[in-house]
């Protein structure tokens, strides 16, 4: 692995178990396999990065037990918590422990809001007090759904990273409507964009399909871009090599500083 990723951020992951340990919420909308902090830390060390970041899963609920453990004997790594109105968890020292933002979730298709997760609407009614415990918003949604909210994203109090890369339809090119307002919300520096394209081209026969997406948004703000893995590739088969997915992120880079901007300045500002 390239010497140049050395102190960067794989900002894109889950954990799961042990179980016997760290069970799963009886109510729950998938069964994944465990998925386990040392496992993680490996990985880091084959991808040359030094720093993760643990999105809370839908498959434990409320219980942040397993994030707050290892955001605790793991400095080296920060945590995305999932919360609603009248959540348990105090969003106040949250930061203090690791914690730097708040996952929610607005998909196109989804249908009522499956269990564990947080909605758009919860957003809205937690952004001030998100803004007031320092932590951001996180946003699983897709092209299709995003431009019916993306004036609402504007009015956010806080800032909000974008996952999947807002989810763009490869199919449907860079000139989507969609992935347009994602280009203007980018440009805008509101919003911050995970680059990790491969969820968006499992049904493509070439992935190189998703580089011009990576370009445009490269080209619309590259000082709001970083990577994630999404390391354990939930429900995904094949599951890709991580290694593969950052060294794709890095040829479509093309440029060495566009690289250092994307795994190491940029997380460095928003998880730091």
């Amino acid at each position: 692995m390239n010497e140049s990723n050395h102190g960067g951020w794989d900002c894109h992951a889950h954990l799961f178990g042990p179980y016997e340990r760290f069970p799963l919420a009886p109510d729950r909308s998938y069964t994944p396999p465990e998925a386990l902090e040392p496992q993680y830390l490996a990985l880091l060390r084959r991808l040359g990065l030094a720093h993760g970041v643990l999105v809370h899963p839908s498959a434990y609920g409320d219980d942040h037990s397993l994030l707050l453990h290892a955001l605790s004997a793991q400095p080296a790594l920060r945590g995305v918590v999932v919360v609603r109105p009248g959540s348990t968890l105090p969003l106040a020292g949250l930061r203090d422990r690791g914690v730097r933002g708040a996952r929610f979730s607005h998909r196109s298709g989804a249908g009522a809001n499956f269990a564990g997760s947080a909605s758009f609407a919860d957003l809205r009614a937690l952004a001030p007090a998100l803004a007031d415990a320092g932590l951001h918003a996180e946003l699983w949604t897709d092209c299709r759904a995003l431009t019916d909210i993306a004036d609402d994203i504007r009015q956010l109090p806080v800032p909000v990273v974008i996952d999947h890369m807002g989810g763009f339809d490869a199919k449907g090119g860079v000139d989507d409507p969609g992935f347009q307002s994602l280009l203007r919300l980018l440009e805008s520096g509101q919003v911050w964009v995970k680059l990790c394209a491969y969820r968006n081209l499992l049904v493509e026969p070439d992935w190189e399909a998703g580089r011009i997406f990576q370009q445009k948004l490269v080209a619309a703000n590259p000082q709001r871009l970083i990577w994630g893995s999404d390391w354990p590739h939930l429900r995904v088969t094949p599951v890709p090599d991580p290694v593969r997915l950052l060294d794709m992120f890095m040829e479509w880079a093309d440029s060495e500083e566009v690289v250092r901007q994307v795994l190491s300045v940029n997380p460095e500002q928003l998880y730091r």
